[in-house]
């Protein structure tokens, strides 16, 4: 696979596929001229990067995902067109690669229509905010105390469970994460009278 994290790459002319197995789902950002339901085999979608800032702060980090090595993902290939990809590119770069805590990669993607290669953004095991596999108590709790910029986390794994079940591609790790907080979650307070 090659990995590109240095530059965005050069528009060519051509359309340009992308791979979204989180939030990219529920919040692309960017027009699209197709999406299509893919398989991308040898990562698996993880609750494996801390954010300092879209979904935490310095001082309360939270989690987001992140693809990182092993099993399979199902997940959306966007297609952009030609004409879009410069712009959307650097929408794009700007969002996912301003703390260089993911490497962008081309990724072979099985869609119904067959294969295709999309970039996709990877977690770097190498970054301090590279979390690992974490204890589901621990992330549980990290996702329930953490806000940043973008909202809450549990507002995230909420809209990445919904959405790819809405899409026919349920995570059942996925689920069993949002049980296990929804459980962990103080219930709220009545209103005072």
């Amino acid at each position: 696979m090659t990995d590109d994290r240095s530059t965005p790459p050069p528009p060519d002319g051509r359309d340009l596929w992308v791979f979204a197995y989180g939030s990219l789902i529920w919040d692309p950002g960017f027009e699209f001229a197709e999406a299509r339901p893919a398989l991308l085999r040898g990562y698996h979608r993880a609750f494996c990067l801390y954010s300092k800032r879209y979904r935490g702060t310095p001082e309360q980090p939270g989690l987001v995902l992140g693809l990182d090595r092993g099993g399979a993902c199902r997940g959306l290939a966007y297609r952009i067109a030609a004409q879009l990809v410069p712009a959307t590119w650097a929408y794009l770069w700007e969002r996912e690669m301003s703390n260089r805590s993911y490497e962008c990669r081309l990724l072979p993607l099985e869609t119904a229509a067959g294969p295709i290669t999309a970039r996709g953004f990877v977690v770097d095991r190498h970054h301090p905010n590279y979390a690992g596999k974490l204890d589901p108590a621990r992330v549980a709790a990290t996702i329930c105390a953490a806000a940043g910029q973008r909202g809450p986390c549990l507002a995230y794994l909420e809209n990445t469970v919904r959405q790819l079940d809405d899409l026919g591609i349920p995570d059942r790790r996925l689920h069993a994460l949002l049980d296990l907080v929804r459980a962990s979650k103080p219930p709220p307070k009545p209103p005072q009278l």
